[in-house]
């Protein structure tokens, strides 16, 4: 039985198709110095200013502990900095550099053409009704 079929395993398509686009993102944000988790965390910080590195983890799908890891990457490499949380002592926010910024806008052309690639072949009501798709299943299962 093909997977990939009506009948199949939609998880697992779904699953597949992210391991497969994982793998092409990471080509391309490479050739910027960035991984695909420093991309994510720099679109959710640009999006949301001051998350807390729990955030950040749930966010880019990681542990608390290696959401810290991967802020304290960033920080060093300049690309985020922490700052107090005025709302809780205990926790930092987290915001992005200029570099960061610059960074992020600089790398973000590269993922929007692989992007483009693999919807060519897709009218811009089936682009938009997978996008939908995706987003409900998002806010979905997030609560």
């Amino acid at each position: 039985m093909d997977p990939y079929q009506d009948d199949g395993c939609v998880t697992f398509l779904v699953r597949h198709a992210w391991l497969s686009m994982r793998s092409a993102l990471a080509v391309a944000l490479d050739e910027h110095g960035l991984s695909v988790q420093q991309y994510g965390t720099l679109l959710c910080v640009r999006e949301d200013p001051g998350l807390t590195i729990a955030d950040v983890g749930r966010v880019v799908g990681t542990t608390r502990q290696s959401a810290n890891e991967l802020i304290t990457g960033m920080e060093r490499a300049g690309l985020i900095e922490r700052r107090p949380n005025p709302k809780d002592r205990r926790t930092q926010q987290v915001h992005l550099t200029a570099g960061g910024a610059q960074r992020l806008a600089e790398a973000t052309p590269a993922i929007r053409k692989l992007e483009e690639e693999l919807e060519a072949e897709f009218s811009k009501t089936d682009r938009a009704t997978a996008r939908a798709w995706l987003a409900h299943m998002v806010t979905t299962i997030e609560g």
